[in-house]
């Protein structure tokens, strides 16, 4: 059974400024909730770009476990998409979108995955798994929205004393 999680946020910035954020893949570990122990060990290339390959270490329900990706979709100051190479999960692919919009750039994460083990993976995908994503990416948007803040378009006229 696969599943798929999507998330949009707009947040401030050019798409210059956010697209090089994510092409630097060592802010990786700066948008990972702390509780992962996210550590990169290695990438093929300094910065993302089609082809690189990029190995992390991080923690999966308390448990150390390798990850390996490849990025097999790129397409500069749009988007790029990690597909697993090597991790948890029977399949696992990342796109991630950016379009500049009106005071920001929208970024648009779909991820494509599926769990191993067929039915036990099912059962731990519904009581543990979707919970998980869903933390790992809240912390993400809020992380984003830290680095890369809204301006407010029509800020409130400061009060003059009589």
């Amino acid at each position: 059974m696969s599943y798929q999680l999507r998330r949009t946020q707009v947040v401030g910035g050019t798409i210059e400024e956010v697209f090089a954020f994510f092409k630097d893949h060592r802010n990786l570990e700066a948008i990972t909730p702390p509780w992962m122990g996210f550590r990169i060990l290695g990438s093929t290339h300094e910065e993302v770009q089609l082809g690189t390959r990029i190995r992390y270490r991080l923690r999966v329900n308390g448990l150390p476990m390798g990850w390996e990706s490849l990025i097999a979709e790129y397409e500069e100051g749009t988007m790029f998409a990690d597909q697993m190479l090597k991790g948890p999960y029977r399949r696992w692919y990342h796109r991630h979108q950016f379009r500049q919009v009106d005071g920001g750039v929208e970024i648009v994460d779909q991820v494509d995955y599926a769990l191993p083990l067929g039915p036990l993976g099912r059962l731990a995908h519904w009581l543990v798994v979707r919970r998980q994503l869903d933390a790992i990416f809240a912390h993400r948007q809020h992380a984003m929205a830290e680095r890369f803040p809204l301006l407010q378009a029509n800020p409130e006229p400061e009060a003059v004393p009589a």
